[in-house]
């Protein structure tokens, strides 16, 4: 039972998030990942572009030399790597990269809940980035070996993996791994170290998956850039173009607004879980408006 009060919990912080958001005008915070996203899209519109213009299976029948077999080769690994960072780990990338904007938004929203502050301390912050790129590392392993793993049984016992029942099971053990990510922020302001975060994840796991769900789902959003900026056919369709076009930017929007909901709705959840206001490495900014 307490899996879905806690799934349920996380699931209300993300409209309360955006009560939140609005009542407390942090609107600012939203330009800096819709700017990540814009470059991730774009290099995954070139990267569909530079793929598109050679066939990796008809394999290397034009390699007319070493040279070529080679660079054919290169090109192929790259093709895999490329694609495998973008489809697997590129929601691991905006939590790494926004990292320092999301632990200031995140006290942000402590502090407006409960006063805490923490003031700013170098070695404490790089600290905090060493623990971050840890976790995300963690999260990325374990991910990838329980995706492995279920998809070698898949594989064992259908034709197409991917039709398997238990194949969806790599996607909720994503969603568990990208919510510890947005709440591990909190558990390191309650100076958790990763063992204790990794066990209250583990007691809370419903929480986790219900914030990297909603998170997944509008990440995972399909952004076309082409599509967003071509008004080529806009006088001959006007109005199918504008659709078009309109339709792209608000799932760009969400997938920008992603991790900053992400990451309030975690706080809002963490607070009423716990009571951050007994945090007893905090200290109480009085002059904080209510």
């Amino acid at each position: 039972m307490k899996f879905f009060k806690h799934f349920a919990l996380g699931i209300k912080s993300y409209w309360r998030a955006i009560q939140f958001i609005r009542e407390h005008k942090l609107y600012w915070y939203f330009p800096i990942p819709a700017a990540l996203m814009l470059v991730i899209y774009y290099i995954g519109n070139e990267f569909a572009t530079w793929q598109a213009s050679w066939d990796p299976r008809l394999g290397c029948t034009e390699c007319s030399n070493m040279n070529e077999t080679i660079w054919f080769m290169i090109k192929m690994l790259l093709s895999i790597t490329i694609g495998l960072i973008l489809m697997k780990f590129a929601k691991y990338i905006v939590v790494v990269i926004l990292s320092p904007l999301l632990s200031i938004l995140s006290q942000k929203v402590e502090k407006k809940l409960t006063k805490n502050t923490y003031p700013f301390n170098l070695q404490q912050t790089l600290h905090d980035v060493k623990r971050g790129l840890r976790i995300a590392l963690r999260n990325v392993m374990w991910e990838y070996i329980f995706f492995l793993i279920i998809l070698l049984v898949s594989a064992l016992g259908w034709e197409e993996a991917h039709q398997s029942p238990i194949f969806y099971l790599t996607f909720v053990i994503g969603f568990f791994y990208y919510g510890f990510s947005f709440i591990d922020y909190i558990n390191e302001r309650r100076r958790l170290d990763i063992d204790q975060s990794i066990h209250f994840m583990r007691k809370h796991r419903g929480l986790a998956i219900s914030i990297g769900a909603i998170y997944s789902l509008l990440i995972l959003v399909p952004v076309d850039l082409g599509a967003m900026t071509n008004y080529n056919g806009f006088l001959d369709h006007p109005f199918e173009t504008l659709g078009t076009s309109l339709l792209q930017i608000v799932l760009w929007f969400l997938a920008s607004c992603s991790p900053i909901l992400a990451i309030v709705a975690a706080t809002l959840s963490m607070h009423e879980l716990v009571d951050l206001n007994t945090n007893v490495y905090s200290e109480k900014d009085e002059d904080e408006e209510e």
